[in-house]
């Protein structure tokens, strides 16, 4: 069976990804910076090779494609910040990183993949899901820097859906507020943390598992008509308003 690459796989949402792949019987290939805990991972979630490498670096993304084999079954990029500042404090080295992080890694992730991708579609396609963020759809203060840069993801993915079409789906998943590492700064507050889960519907803050299942929903076959689309998994907390 054909891998699926995971950028960012071995923690917060892409770790959970990973296992609800693994749980389908999908072998893996995962990509991150920390060699050591990508071999931790890999050899707890079985049939899982890894690359070890930085996303900034353009030529990773070869050495990850070349690695992981000649066909894959899909790809997903989970790499991202949480790059919270009001507008007078950005510098325009933070808008770069988070767009170099979020929607430069995203293009040339599936650049080198695609011809793997489309090797291995199969009659379903490859499914390919790559992450945005609540606050594209939604406009919150002090998060310009990274809507920005995943308002550009957004537009890649519905680009690339129209481009790479019929071999390779394209989907996004536009979380809430979730309970990730990257975003323990916030969630690690419980006071902070409730009063933002009470502005959600269903009253509570995301888990990666929340995250990961629909994702990895939406690169295997049972997702086979999906492809252009960007998904909410957050609480309602983009379409719903519960108090006055």
């Amino acid at each position: 069976m054909n891998r699926v690459v995971i950028y960012g796989g071995t923690g917060g949402i892409g770790m959970a990804t990973a296992r609800a792949l693994r749980k389908r019987g999908i072998p893996l290939h995962l990509a991150a910076r920390d060699a050591g805990r990508l071999e931790e991972v890999a050899a707890d979630l079985g049939e899982t090779t890894f690359t070890a490498g930085d996303v900034t670096d353009p030529a990773h993304f070869a050495i990850v494609t070349q690695e992981a084999g000649d066909t894959l079954a899909g790809l997903v990029y989970a790499v991202g910040t949480i790059n919270l500042k009001p507008l007078a404090k950005l510098t325009a080295d933070d808008a770069v990183m988070d767009f170099k992080l979020n929607a430069l890694g995203a293009l040339l992730a599936l650049q080198a993949a695609a011809p793997a991708l489309k090797a291995g579609a199969g009659e379903a396609g490859a499914g390919v899901v790559l992450f945005s963020t609540v606050a594209v759809a939604q406009g919150f203060a002090a998060h310009a820097s990274v809507a920005m840069a995943k308002g550009a993801v957004e537009g890649l993915a519905l680009s690339l859906a129209a481009e790479l079409s019929p071999h390779i789906r394209i989907n996004v998943v536009a979380p809430s507020l979730t309970r990730t590492p990257l975003a323990a700064a916030i969630t690690s507050n419980e006071t902070l943390a409730s009063g933002i889960a009470s502005m959600h519907a269903l009253q509570r803050l995301g888990t990666p598992e929340d995250i990961g299942a629909l994702a990895a929903f939406l690169v295997s076959a049972e997702a086979g008509w999906i492809t252009g689309q960007v998904i909410g998994a957050d609480g309602g907390r983009s379409t719903l308003r519960t108090k006055g």
